[in-house]
């Protein structure tokens, strides 16, 4: 799990009260879209150059404009995602294309 350390993946664990490997495969399932969502949402910051309810003056006309929904076939199986949106239609996730 890379980064993420021991102690935290026990209190994961013991959160989850997992009773089967299914319901461990369904955690991971979860954490992945979450993870994937998130890493969504930092492609889109990165693209527009501030985060989501920044306070700044932004550099460009360009903003969020909502989400469409995307499901991704994984090897967890199918994984719905909200896949962030701009106004001026400009934003390509380079983690989830949008034709795929």
């Amino acid at each position: 799990m890379g980064n993420m350390s021991k102690e935290l993946l026990r209190e994961y664990i013991k959160e989850q009260n997992f009773t089967n490997a299914n319901d461990i495969l369904n955690g991971l399932k979860e954490m992945f879209r979450d993870v994937l969502q998130e890493a969504l949402e930092a492609e889109m910051d990165e693209a527009l150059g501030y985060r989501k309810y920044d306070g700044i003056e932004k550099t460009n006309n360009n903003s969020r404009n909502g989400y469409s929904k995307k499901t991704v076939k994984t090897e967890l199986g199918p994984v719905q995602v909200n896949i962030p949106r701009d106004r001026n239609g400009e934003f390509e996730p380079r983690i989830v294309p949008k034709y795929q």
